[in-house]
């Protein structure tokens, strides 16, 4: 205990930073520990390239956008709230967790969670993910570890298996044509969010950090 409140006590507002994103104090310092061990240089703030001893991101196919979503545009370090915001994201929903329609949507709710996925597919931030988006979708430039890279090798990645172009673009296509209710060629967040209604997306977006 007295380590913990030790920790705590050299993080600025934190009792408000974990309000805000519902780790205990247990969870901040251990948050913390990993942002210290991150940051080799111990300047207080991280660089896209300090993530990559974050291994479950190092081998996530999207990992590179998923790092990049720490950065706001134009940003090259991310400080320890944001760090900690941003991780939030990726904790499971809290189900018995009442309902205030006066409070801001928890970071971890579905709603919110669906938000952080479709960002990182909408790389132009027109609200929409866009054919062109879903195949070659690069990254913010200057933000990934190790070149841009477009969805062609995301998808390759998750089939596990060489294919062409051309297969990959009837994928993408079919891809649209069955969320794309509008039939404007693009994917809008409501129809991202339809597509995904049977999908246990706290699941999926659940990564350990915490180990």
């Amino acid at each position: 205990m007295g380590s913990t409140n030790s920790t705590l006590s050299k993080i600025p507002n934190v009792k408000e930073l974990m309000q805000e994103t519902g780790f205990t104090p247990a969870h901040v310092v251990r948050l913390y520990d990993r942002f210290e061990a991150l940051d080799k240089e111990k300047t207080g703030h991280l660089r896209p390239q300090d993530f990559g001893a974050i291994n479950r991101l190092a081998m996530n196919p999207i990992g590179d956008r998923i790092i990049g979503a720490f950065f706001s545009p134009g940003q090259e370090t991310v400080d320890f709230h944001s760090f900690v915001r941003i991780l939030a994201h990726f904790r499971p929903a809290d189900q018995k967790r009442p309902k205030d329609p006066s409070m801001p949507e928890p970071v971890n709710s579905r709603t919110s969670k669906l938000q952080f996925a479709f960002q990182l597919y909408d790389q132009d931030k027109d609200g929409k993910i866009s054919r062109a988006e879903l195949l070659q979708g690069h990254t913010r430039p200057g933000l990934c570890l190790k070149c841009q890279h477009p969805i062609s090798e995301v998808l390759r990645s998750m089939l596990e298996m060489q294919v062409t172009e051309e297969q990959l673009e009837s994928i993408a296509d079919r891809t649209i044509q069955e969320a794309d209710l509008d039939k404007d060629d693009a994917i809008s967040f409501e129809e991202f969010r339809k597509s995904l209604e049977k999908v246990n997306i706290d699941h999926k977006m659940s990564i350990r950090f915490l180990r």
